[in-house]
């Protein structure tokens, strides 16, 4: 897969929490400790790639604490 040139560096996801989760990811940005460690060492390519398994990893998280929808609908129809 060709690499898309970028017009700025990609900037670090970091938020500041810097936290550790029981699986090992960081609580404010979803990267795990040799991503964190070697960030300023990767390529942009790499970086994107990093990005991209944070976004996932957040969306994963979201998926499984977000409560089970009941069958019923939340407004009663009118018909």
């Amino acid at each position: 897969m060709a690499e898309q040139l970028e017009f700025f560096p990609v900037q670090s996801p970091c938020r500041g929490i810097c936290q550790s989760d029981e699986r090992g990811f960081c609580r404010g940005c979803f990267r795990s400790r040799d991503e964190r460690f070697n960030w300023n060492k990767m390529s942009d390519g790499e970086k994107q790639e990093v990005l991209r398994l944070c976004r996932q990893r957040l969306m994963r998280k979201l998926r499984a604490n977000k409560p089970a929808s009941s069958d019923e609908p939340e407004q009663p129809s009118l018909f």
